[in-house]
């Protein structure tokens, strides 16, 4: 009865990291910030796992989604880094406040950690680095803007945004998954 348990969890990690890979492609820039940064829908397959498996299955689910898109893009490879280290920021944040009862606050602390994660990330280690592999030295001169203007209003929209569409559609989708898996 464990394998079976175990290969179900298994099974659906493996979906939803499909569905999160194939919703990495469709995506949308804000008017209001940098065309670079785009919202996409595939944290939700995550938070999907996150309710039903655990951390450990989020986790994977955004490591796989982000790995496969590496392999599809590998001219950018902090890209997926970023996105996997937002994720994993937004997840965790999740699992630790929420105790899968008070969802709306442990969203707004999640966005709110996800958005300083970044921040600091990006200012000290990912747009450096990405600067660094596109030889763009613009950013390194500009890296306080692209953070405060950028990065950290992108970030909080995000997660504003992805928590009220995961909220959605959580209520019918949740028990049909735990009942199955």
């Amino acid at each position: 009865m464990a394998n079976i348990h175990k290969t179900k969890r298994l099974i659906l990690i493996s979906l939803l990291s499909a569905i999160s890979f194939i919703l990495m492609f469709i995506k949308f820039p804000l008017p209001f910030l940098p065309p670079y940064l785009t919202i996409d829908f595939s944290d939700i397959p995550a938070l999907l796992a996150l309710f039903t498996v655990g951390p450990a299955g989020a986790l994977a689910v955004e490591a796989i989604k982000n790995i496969l898109n590496f392999l599809f893009t590998p001219a950018d490879p902090v890209g997926p880094v970023a996105n996997f280290l937002a994720g994993a920021s937004f997840l965790l944040s999740i699992y630790f406040v929420s105790g899968r009862h008070h969802l709306v606050p442990a969203f707004l602390v999640a966005t709110l950690v996800m958005a300083a994660v970044m921040s600091i990330l990006n200012y000290f280690v990912l747009l450096p680095l990405y600067g660094m592999i596109m030889n763009l030295e613009d950013i390194a001169a500009n890296l306080k803007v692209i953070v405060s203007a950028g990065i950290i209003p992108f970030n909080v929209v995000k997660g504003l945004v992805v928590s009220v569409i995961f909220m959605l559609i959580a209520r019918p989708l949740l028990p049909l998954l735990r009942r199955r898996f």
